[in-house]
């Protein structure tokens, strides 16, 4: 029996849920021996959220990702807003009647939504995940106090969030997803595969919380960052509310390999309630989220064009 597991790749939310509906399917629905295979997923804008190819497996699952209508799709979980991006998407999964495929916008993270919904109609234990559950919920819920929590790092959860968003080696995420589920998040902290590379990037994240000090500017409730020829191709969204504190939304331009990222946030902390659904703004560009982050993709050729884009978005985010 082959399992074929497709999840948000480098998001400590989509590890988890792909770790805990791996772990949900051995102990209630598998028999006899079970073979997984893992498919990290991104968002590139419009066209099929999945590759036809990836739906490999006897049983193939999406965690934390947009629908497909792919018929070889058995199981879902996701709580994005713009989850149904293709036509009819919507109203295919309503009329889904497998019992397999879940979806609830206002739930914080994946994670909790899918232990949740496991125990609830297939009798699975959260007790023992519990620690990875209430963090992957504070963290993609951005539930934390303050700013200085999630950019200080200081705790073994953040640790790893910061090493699973710039993670670029299959074989070590499949075995951090696996480790999430049968480990404490401390004692994976102090992995050699763990500590070695995260090392570095500690230190470019200092490197990046003063490279925002200095570029990030605030304009009329909006922080506007553009770090596109900075060689920053990653980097961590509340350090703009750690040097902003009273900006409402942040726009920020990144540059991957293959790809240009715009980033969109809603500060967390804001005294000025958010009135703009970001989620909604992305999907326009071909991109999603939820309603208060969202990205949106641009091939890497057209930085020009992901500009003009970063600035319409920002002239939206600033019209209220």
């Amino acid at each position: 029996m082959r399992l074929r597991v497709l999840y948000h790749g480098n998001c400590f939310d989509g590890c988890s849920s792909a770790g805990l509906f791996v772990r949900f399917y051995r102990e209630q629905i598998a028999r006899g021996e079970l073979s997984v295979g893992f498919s990290p997923l991104e968002h590139k804008g419009n066209g099929p959220a999945i590759p036809p190819a990836l739906f490999d497996g006897d049983e193939n699952v999406c965690v934390d990702f947009r629908y497909s209508q792919d018929p070889r799709l058995t199981w879902w979980f996701d709580h994005h807003i713009s989850a149904f991006q293709q036509p009819g998407d919507e109203a295919h999964f309503r009329a889904d009647s497998s019992g397999r495929k879940f979806y609830d916008s206002t739930a914080r993270s994946c994670a909790r939504f899918l232990a949740r919904t496991a125990a609830e109609k297939f009798g699975f234990d959260m007790g023992p995940v519990k620690e990875l559950v209430d963090w992957a919920e504070m963290i993609d819920g951005a539930l934390f106090p303050n700013p200085q929590m999630p950019v200080e790092l200081k705790e073994p959860a953040l640790r790893l969030m910061t090493w699973v968003e710039n993670n670029r080696d299959p074989a070590l995420s499949e075995r951090f997803i696996m480790d999430l589920v049968s480990r404490p998040l401390g004692d994976i902290a102090r992995e050699p595969y763990v500590t070695e590379p995260l090392a570095p990037i500690l230190v470019q994240h200092a490197v990046n919380i003063e490279t925002v000090r200095k570029e990030a500017r605030l304009d009329k409730g909006v922080v506007v960052l553009d770090l596109a020829e900075h060689g920053v191709a990653s980097l961590n969204k509340f350090i703009v509310y750690y040097h902003h504190p009273d900006a409402r939304y942040a726009v920020v331009v990144l540059a991957t390999d293959n790809r240009i990222k715009i980033s969109v946030g809603s500060n967390p902390w804001s005294a000025t309630p958010r009135t703009h659904n970001i989620a909604a703004i992305c999907e326009k560009y071909g991109g999603g989220g939820h309603p208060v982050v969202g990205a949106i993709s641009v091939p890497h050729e057209k930085l020009d064009q992901a500009r003009t884009i970063a600035r319409e978005v920002i002239d939206l985010l600033q019209s209220s």
